[in-house]
């Protein structure tokens, strides 16, 4: 995933009887902050309208004019209110323009030793007006922290920089493009999904039959240049030391041939029928690919959970650092907060400092220790952790989902494959709730704080049901 800079359209709200000499301040102050950022903007050049605000409707077209100019760069807008502004042109601006995209509302404090006629902005006040409108429009629009606040203020920074996050998120949800490789294991239902409810929001799915996958990976001759060159990659990836040199070569072969597959659908991310096909006609397992594809931010999830690899999607994009796909798997003793997060395992690199490639003991029980090679083996250390989980509800025909924050911990914990222990707030509550509400037993985690720029996104500006697990208090 590219690092791209992000550009968001601004409207400098105006209101004639309120000094004009503010726009122009305000202007510097956001040119400053967004060359802090990274950020580029597109904003009414001053002389194209007075000093290059927005008051009148003829300033709102033009400045719709140019946001529709630039419309394939825009991820957002921000409404800046450097004075009370006038909220029918903000309002006129956003519906003609017609972006679809997240608006973020800043309003500037005023001073107590500048009250007076010539100086006063109240912005306080008329921030509530331009929401007043804004709701009336049904354009949906993200607060800052605080009513009020000055462009270099800390809290305005984190604030935009989030918002930022929320425009990743959602631009990338509505444009996904997600590959599902082979049928979800027959005794999987918990990883059913309905394709419809995705295309409904933009979210595209392309299926390909494992045995297509498998015959093309058994084509590969033993010197195809693609193949040696994915062993040297898988070699210098993980430790690898362990794996027999003819199972490394079938990992290989698959590793090709999901890579041109992805190439040549455009994919965004790939959901994987990971057994038991693969170990009983191939002879491998698929994990160390999936764990190289999530790395190179095009996440990978097991047993062809689509929805679980839309929430890896959708987490890479709030956070830009990979997602996993983990089993709420395991109490930790008798702690009621601490639980194991476990899969066996395709975790992305970032998460397994200590990884080596090695085999499934679980499913080896039964297919063959000696057909699971490619199965990873690592331990999360401590991080922040993100959790969530994005499903559809056929019934009701929509998207539902939950967010929350805790932390990777570094308890002791004496198991195999792909492991971690978490410690989330109220966690037991949670459960419940997943239970109730008959969520998978799937989640995804991330190594970031980005519950509040995911629940922001899902709810404000997709639409989707969202329950933010220790969400603050509003």
């Amino acid at each position: 995933m590219k690092k791209t800079s992000v550009t968001l359209g601004v409207i400098f709200g105006n209101r004639d009887f309120f000094p004009d000499r503010l726009v122009p301040d305000a202007r510097a102050d956001i040119t400053k902050l967004f060359a802090e950022l990274g950020l580029e903007a597109v904003m009414l050049d001053p002389a194209a309208t007075k000093l290059g605000g927005v008051e009148t409707h003829h300033d709102a077209r033009q400045c719709a004019e140019l946001f529709r100019q630039h419309r394939d760069r825009l991820s957002g807008v921000l409404v800046c209110l450097p004075n009370f502004g006038d909220e029918k042109g903000v309002a006129d601006t956003l519906k003609l323009a017609s972006l679809n995209v997240p608006v973020l509302v800043q309003g500037y404090p005023d001073d107590l030793d500048k009250l007076d006629v010539v100086r006063r902005r109240d912005s306080w006040c008329g921030k509530i007006s331009v929401c007043n409108n804004l709701r009336q429009a049904g354009i949906a629009y993200t607060l800052t922290t605080k009513h009020v606040v000055h462009p270099s203020d800390p809290s305005f920074k984190a604030d935009l920089a989030n918002f930022v996050a929320v425009c990743r998120v959602v631009q990338g949800l509505r444009k996904v493009r997600i590959g599902a490789v082979g049928a979800r294991p027959g005794a999987f239902n918990t990883v059913r999904y309905s394709e419809k409810i995705l295309e409904r929001n933009g979210i595209s799915v392309t299926t390909v039959d494992l045995s297509e996958i498998l015959g093309a990976a058994g084509k590969l001759g033993d010197k195809d240049a693609k193949l040696v060159a994915k062993i040297d990659e898988i070699r210098a990836y993980a430790n690898a030391t362990a794996v027999p040199p003819a199972k490394l070569a079938q990992m290989a072969r698959l590793g090709v041939v999901l890579d041109d597959f992805v190439a040549a659908n455009h994919l965004d991310a790939t959901a994987i029928q990971c057994w038991t096909s693969l170990q009983a006609n191939h002879g491998c397992n698929v994990c160390t690919s999936m764990s190289m594809m999530s790395e190179q931010f095009l996440p990978s999830a097991c047993e062809v959970d689509v929805t679980g690899v839309l929430t890896m999607y959708a987490m890479q994009l709030a956070s830009q650092s990979p997602s996993a796909l983990v089993d709420w798997n395991n109490n930790y003793g008798a702690a009621d907060d601490k639980c194991v997060l476990f899969h066996c395992g395709n975790w992305a690199k970032s998460f397994l400092p200590d990884i080596k490639i090695l085999n499934a003991p679980i499913l080896g029980s039964t297919l063959g220790v000696e057909n699971t090679w490619g199965a990873l083996d690592g331990r999360t250390p401590a991080a922040p952790l993100t959790y969530g989980r994005i499903t559809t509800d056929d019934v009701s025909g929509k998207i539902r989902t939950y967010v929350g924050e805790g932390e990777l911990t570094n308890d002791d914990l004496k198991t195999f494959g792909n492991r971690a222990v978490a410690r989330v707030p109220q966690l037991q509550k949670l459960m419940r709730y997943v239970c109730r509400e008959g969520f998978e037993h799937h989640v995804v985690m991330n190594a970031s704080r980005t519950a509040g720029v995911l629940a922001e996104a899902f709810e404000r500006y997709l639409g989707w049901e969202v329950y933010h697990h220790g969400a603050p208090q509003e």
